[in-house]
């Protein structure tokens, strides 16, 4: 008998080592997993749009702050990601999406309509892109500091300085420069402004002078030979960048490219039917796209200098890639262009996926390879040279791409 109590003490021994050890194995295994796991911050399961929207967000949570800054400011590359969320949020209805562009509006417009941080004497073209976000928060919940916000921004076009012909500046201290960057800068908001808020004598003077804008690029900085266009051009022909015969920069390059595409496709949402200049800014997108698939790689992006694939130094380059398949893609949806063009779309689209986006534990995207800055002129000077374009930085996740790559992905509905 003493001996089965014994017996039955050892196996109860036996069963509570085995419990207790299992016990703390299962402990140390879930502590383990918890370690490793990265709480996931963006569905991987939406549509690559809204995962840029919301990285975008977690990486920039005060919208103020976008590009990097390190103090608020009123930018352009603030308005065009904004923007792209905003057309997120049309798809999405996620009040996140929403609340983050009224934040910045409510961060940058004071009361009395002041624009924080913008002066409306340097007259920068770059400064209007911020109005496309705040005319639609305007719609969707009108405010008086906001009109009177976009009322300024009006102003300084009114006032902008311009070439002989009629062509903005794309800054007071640019003289006589046209760049290809400022139409998209300007031209869709002025017009929207114009059609809601002008009386009709001044809308037609708007909008005559909006296109009139197109016209001159067309007449200076297209390439008859290749169809691409020359990322500035200087009147005066006093800018070192400039020839002196023709005033063009150098070289195409592929973002300055982008800026242009994207106008076109971006005015065609506003620019009335009947409004005679409508069908030549169509031809004008005709002749663009015909151009650009032409340069396009076979892995189906772009390259940093549109024509220089072979070039040492040269790369595929993000924000161009993004802006081209964004252009294309919607040319084609809208009908301006022939839906053949939605084959390069998304062989641009797969190409940046493939190329260019990286995805993390937490499911942050993020959009690698963008050419962080480029212009012309200025201090230190920007001569325009391959040199130039293909040694300014390279970082991830500029906006100037990012932005773009939420358009390209909502046309394309990926």
């Amino acid at each position: 008998m003493k001996n089965n109590l014994n017996h039955l003490k050892s196996i109860g021994l036996l069963f509570i080592t085995v419990l207790f050890f299992n016990c703390k194995s299962e402990k140390k295994e879930a502590k383990s997993t918890g370690e490793n796991a990265e709480e996931l911050v963006v569905s991987k399961d939406a549509k690559w749009s809204e995962r840029m929207a919301l990285s975008e967000i977690h990486r920039f949570p005060d919208p103020t702050l976008l590009d990097f800054q390190t103090e608020s400011r009123w930018s352009y590359t603030n308005g065009l990601v904004l923007q792209a969320i905003e057309r997120v949020y049309e798809q999405t209805g996620d009040q996140k999406l929403y609340d983050y562009v009224y934040d910045y509006a409510n961060r940058m417009i004071e009361d009395d309509g002041t624009i924080v941080t913008y002066k409306l004497s340097n007259y920068n073209l770059d400064m209007i892109k911020s109005g496309d976000a705040i005319f639609w928060l305007q719609e969707k919940n009108p405010e008086p500091r906001f009109k009177m916000a976009m009322d300024t921004l009006h102003k300084q076009l009114g006032g902008q300085p311009t070439t002989s012909e009629g062509g903005y500046w794309h800054k007071k201290r640019y003289p006589y420069q046209m760049w290809l960057d400022g139409l998209f800068m300007a031209e869709p908001f002025h017009a929207k402004y114009a059609l809601k808020y002008l009386k009709d004598d001044e809308v037609n003077k708007v909008l005559d002078h909006i296109v009139l804008q197109f016209d001159l690029i067309e007449k200076h900085s297209r390439d008859p030979e290749t169809g691409l266009y020359y990322h500035g051009w200087d009147e005066s022909r006093e800018q070192r960048w400039a020839d002196k015969e023709t005033g063009l920069s150098q070289h195409f390059w592929s973002r300055g490219m982008g800026w242009y595409g994207m106008a076109m496709v971006d005015i065609l949402d506003v620019l009335p039917e009947n409004h005679p200049g409508r069908e030549r800014i169509i031809q004008y997108l005709k002749q663009y796209a015909e151009a650009i698939v032409q340069y396009q790689d076979e892995g189906g992006t772009w390259w940093q200098v549109l024509d220089l694939p072979d070039r040492k130094g040269n790369y595929l380059e993000a924000t161009g890639s993004c802006m081209f398949t964004y252009v294309l893609a919607k040319g084609a949806n809208k009908g301006y262009i022939s839906s053949d063009y939605l084959v390069n779309a998304k062989k641009g689209f797969d190409g940046i996926l493939e190329q260019f986006v990286t995805v993390e534990n937490n499911g942050v995207i993020n959009l690698n390879k963008c050419c962080g800055v480029a212009g012309l002129g200025g201090d230190p000077y920007r001569d325009g040279s391959f040199d130039y374009y293909v040694n300014e930085i390279i970082r991830s996740n500029d906006p100037k791409g990012t932005g773009p790559f939420m358009f390209a992905a909502l046309e394309l509905d990926r």
